[in-house]
């Protein structure tokens, strides 16, 4: 991770889960069971604890018996401290947009997003350097591709985000204060793939370049 990234992007990582409207879609039937009645009206969020931070070219470990899914996303990072602000003020407080691989093990809730599945260490790629807002002409116009070992496997585009950033700013900074160095990442696609040790792995974020990590075995106690 490069000294500008790692100053700039310091901060909290705040997961947003169900952000894309394919997968909200897939999962409508589960939310009209109990004990849910109806689909999240506000963002579900999670937090990447600061041991799951990870870099470009960094390595990631796949646990011993468990399977190891990447999850592409386009990163926010806050540039100014955002409290209760508007959706037409919220890109203000914008510092710029990274590439991120938020890696998880499959889970069975997004309402309850388990620690143990999202937290494990190395399990959040940030890179490969922090663009500036200003170079963005449309946040919500990216094109989104996961490749494994060269293979494209995943293909989306902000443009079928749930809730666009100046909403997601808005909303989280209703009950809570987004400070400088904190990073939103916006959502993983449908369509989530197993990885293998020796796999390596390429997000791919039009306009932000490539974020490469490679896959190897969790070494046994």
């Amino acid at each position: 991770m490069s000294r500008t990234l790692h100053d700039v992007a310091s901060g909290t990582l705040f997961g947003v889960a169900l952000n894309y409207q394919g997968l909200l879609n897939q999962r409508l039937a589960e939310f009209e069971q109990p004990p849910y009645q109806k689909p999240p009206v506000k963002p579900v969020l999670f937090i990447k604890t600061p041991n799951t931070r990870n870099s470009h070219a960094g390595i990631v470990h796949q646990p011993h018996g468990e399977r190891l899914q990447p999850g592409p996303a386009l990163g926010v990072v806050i540039g100014k401290s955002a409290s209760r602000v508007s959706v037409e003020n919220a890109l203000e407080h914008v510092a710029g947009y990274v590439i991120v691989n938020e890696f998880s093990l499959p889970e069975d809730s997004y309402y309850r997003p388990a620690v143990k599945a999202k937290c494990r260490d190395g399990f959040c790629a940030l890179g490969p350097e922090l663009v500036a807002r200003e170079q963005i002409a449309n946040p919500h116009q990216l094109s989104l591709k996961l490749f494994v070992n060269g293979e494209l496997r995943q293909q989306n585009t902000t443009a079928n985000f749930v809730r666009d950033i100046p909403r997601l700013i808005a909303e989280i900074s209703e009950f809570m204060t987004l400070h400088a160095g904190d990073v939103l990442i916006t959502g993983t696609p449908e369509g989530r793939v197993d990885v293998q040790p020796g796999d390596t792995v390429e997000v791919e974020i039009s306009g932000l370049g490539r974020l490469v990590n490679h896959i190897q075995a969790e070494e046994q106690p």
